[in-house]
């Protein structure tokens, strides 16, 4: 049988498929693909299904749209994000697409005379060619952003009405030049936005200074510095705020009645919106729950000025000092907050799991309810054995016992919490962590599960929360590592998680334990939204989608919408694409926030230049070893210039740099003492030395 000759109905291999993608000449997409093996319309979602695994597995990597190449093929031309500038201010670039392992470093050409230097954060269409040890040449086709990127900087005046501009953006080395009459008035010592002007010539590039940010240290900088620099959406058009101010409360008619049932919302002290409330009580064969979520997509409607900002958005981001919401405080503090003893509309979640915790049976519907308590995480800890919760811990007790059972793997890591007061840092330190956070998180799992099924039960389109397994890369790169301590995995590259999770329990509690989760947790893929469904490794589920969020993520208000109204055509087409566009904003979202840390961190630790902390290794390059403080999560670099004298080897397959004269070795998780030596406001950048006697034995 030829591949033009295929049975109606039947799909080619996936063997079949990657040879045809990697023998391809080109770039090829699910068109080209259906035509080669006489593929019918019907079967071309379970080609995309195919596609998504060999994709996910490295077998083909994206090229482009939709479109897909041999892994090690490097494209003629793609997308790339500009992410910094060398030290001459040339641009490099990273591509947004990269097929396989981490994506190369792009060092662009200079733009021609007429046009604007490329600035971070701008994307452009790329010729690419290679230039040698694993890098490229980018030269710009097309800039694709609307409006050219913008610059942070410290603004210094210089004489003759001109000014330079110093760069808060580790990634960018160079200063820029502000011309007479470009410098909108700012003062010496603020932070500014400015834009790049057309560079005709050698030296600094000039720039225009468009915003003034106010100046470093005052209160609230940080965070307008981390929502510049990470171009979050901080400002709503009129029509959304016109369209959230005429919400108003929701009617009994056509809902479920919750308000009877003692339903409670859970959260941090520093919660800023409440949009899931639980309740359990125990049944003969184990327990009834509810998880009800604030009925979000009652007021936001599809194609409305609502609806458009939010997935702009496609989640809120959260800062010490203040949050940027996804939707306005109308909403997302008013009539989609469930605050104690007011009427509030929901979606809810009934399930019923046995006393093993495994889930027996759900249904789903629209209900009222009135929350009959606000607790913070701290306060159910201590009310636990209280008639009002002593069920919900019952039911958590069953659930974790069935987390258990299906082998997840828990890397419980550690939350910086920032302390501020009238706007200045107090203190740093880690986030406490009680039993009441896990309950909320396998609820919420729990419903996330149960929506995922009730979808395909109901055979509409679902976003799904997808965790690829480990690439087949990582996997060997853990398992060196892993080698190199006397520890291992099962053999093959068909890893459960329950294999990773029983190797940190076999080192928990030892020396090896925070490099063995270090390790384990960078062998990990990302986890993402999908239209196609392949699972998600960590929590060992083979579906799931999020649901219990809608307040604050773009995806969960869509799963809302899929269980009640379902979706126009044109909003299921467009799932494929609203799948990636959020999956960009989390990434963003967690870039900024962390961001946000490291830069009141490092504001916080200024006073403390000259102190000697302990740390741990955390990374190792051969520029030197990031450490990660103990005190207070902090984070920083050790320039092997400022080790012992001598000459420094690096090993990639164990993560080590060892010298040859002293015989010293630095490795991932190892206890070192260090000397702060420097801490930058301006870039939240944290220089280290080896503190005396603090270096390991040889």
């Amino acid at each position: 049988m030829t591949r033009r000759e295929r049975t109606p109905g039947t799909l080619p291999t996936s063997e079949e498929i990657r040879r045809f993608v990697t023998e391809a000449p080109g770039r090829v997409g699910k068109r080209e693909i259906a035509r080669e093996f006489g593929i019918a319309p019907d079967d071309k979602l379970a080609l995309r299904a195919v596609l998504a695994e060999l994709r996910n597995d490295g077998s083909i990597a994206p090229a482009g749209h939709r479109r897909f190449t041999h892994p090690a093929r490097t494209p003629d031309s793609m997308v790339v994000r500009i992410i910094g500038t060398d030290p001459d201010g040339e641009a490099i670039g990273r591509p947004v697409d990269w097929p396989n392992g981490t994506p190369p470093t792009v060092f662009m050409r200079p733009e021609r005379r007429d046009q604007p230097s490329l600035v971070p954060g701008e994307r452009v269409l790329a010729q690419l060619r290679s230039i040698g040890g694993g890098k490229l040449e980018g030269r710009t086709l097309r800039r694709l952003t609307d409006k050219p990127g913008r610059l942070l900087g410290i603004f210094q005046p210089r004489p003759g009405g001109t000014g330079r501009l110093e760069p808060i953006d580790r990634r960018v080395k160079a200063e820029c030049r502000v011309p007479v009459g470009e410098d909108a008035g700012a003062q010496a010592g603020e932070i500014v936005a400015a834009e790049p002007l057309p560079h005709g010539g050698a030296g600094l590039k000039p720039v225009r200074i468009v915003e003034r940010l106010g100046p470093m240290g005052a209160a609230g900088s940080i965070s307008r510095v981390c929502i510049a620099t990470h171009e979050i959406p901080d400002e709503f058009a009129a029509d959304t705020l016109a369209e959230a101010a005429r919400a108003g409360p929701v009617t009994p008619a056509g809902r479920e009645d919750l308000r009877a049932i003692p339903l409670v919302t859970i959260d941090g002290e520093d919660a800023r919106d409440f949009d899931d409330a639980v309740w359990a009580e125990p049944e003969e064969s184990g327990f009834r729950l509810i998880v009800a979520i604030a009925d979000v997509a009652h007021y936001v409607r599809p194609g409305s000025p609502l609806d458009r900002e939010a997935r702009h958005r496609g989640n809120s981001v959260y800062f010490p000092d203040r949050v940027v919401p996804m939707l306005p405080e109308a909403l997302s503090n008013g009539w989609c907050s469930l605050r104690p003893g007011e009427d509030r509309g929901c979606l809810f979640a009934e399930i019923r799991i046995g006393a093993d915790g495994r889930k027996i049976a759900h249904r789903f519907g629209r209900g009222i309810l009135r929350s009959a308590a606000r607790l913070t995480y701290a306060q159910a800890q201590e009310q636990q054995a209280s008639g009002r919760l002593a069920a919900l811990f019952a039911a958590y007790r069953a659930l974790l016992a069935a987390r258990k059972a299906r082998g997840t793997l828990d890397l419980d890591l550690v939350e910086q919490q920032v302390i501020l007061r009238d706007g200045r840092v107090e203190d740093v330190r880690p986030r406490p962590r009680f039993d009441s956070h896990r309950l909320i998180e396998e609820f919420m799992i729990l419903a996330n599960v149960a929506a995922a099924e009730e979808l395909e039960r109901l055979q509409r389109p679902c976003l799904y929360r997808v965790h690829a397994p480990p690439s087949d890369d990582k996997l060997e790169a853990l398992r060196t590592v892993l080698h190199g301590m006397e520890l291992s995995l099962p053999p093959g590259n068909q890893l459960h998680p329950r294999d990773l999770e029983r190797l940190l329990q076999r080192v928990a509690g030892t020396p090896q334990s925070p490099l063995v989760s270090e390790i384990v947790l960078r062998s990990q893929s990302q986890a993402a939204y999908a239209f196609d469904n392949i699972g998600h490794f960590g929590l060992a589920l083979p579906r799931y989608a999020h649901f219990t969020s809608p307040i604050r993520r773009y995806a969960d208000l869509l799963v809302h919408r899929a269980l009640t109204t379902g979706f126009a055509a044109d909003e299921a087409a467009r799932l494929p694409d609203t799948a990636a566009h959020i999956s960009a904003t989390e990434r963003r979202a967690a870039l900024a926030e962390r961001d946000a840390v490291e830069r009141y961190l490092a504001t916080f630790l200024t006073a403390r230049v000259g102190a000697v902390f302990p740390a741990r290794v955390s990374g190792v390059q051969r520029f030197g070893i990031f450490v990660t403080l103990t005190e207070n999560g902090a984070n920083g670099l050790v320039p092997a210039s400022s080790l012992p004298d001598d000459f420094w080897a690096y090993d990639e397959a164990t993560q080590s740099l060892s010298g040859r004269k002293t015989n010293l070795v630095f490795r991932l998780g190892q206890r070192l003492d260090v000397r702060l030596a420097d801490a930058s406001t301006a870039t939240g950048a944290l220089l280290f030395a080896l503190a005396p006697a603090g270096a390991p034995p040889p």
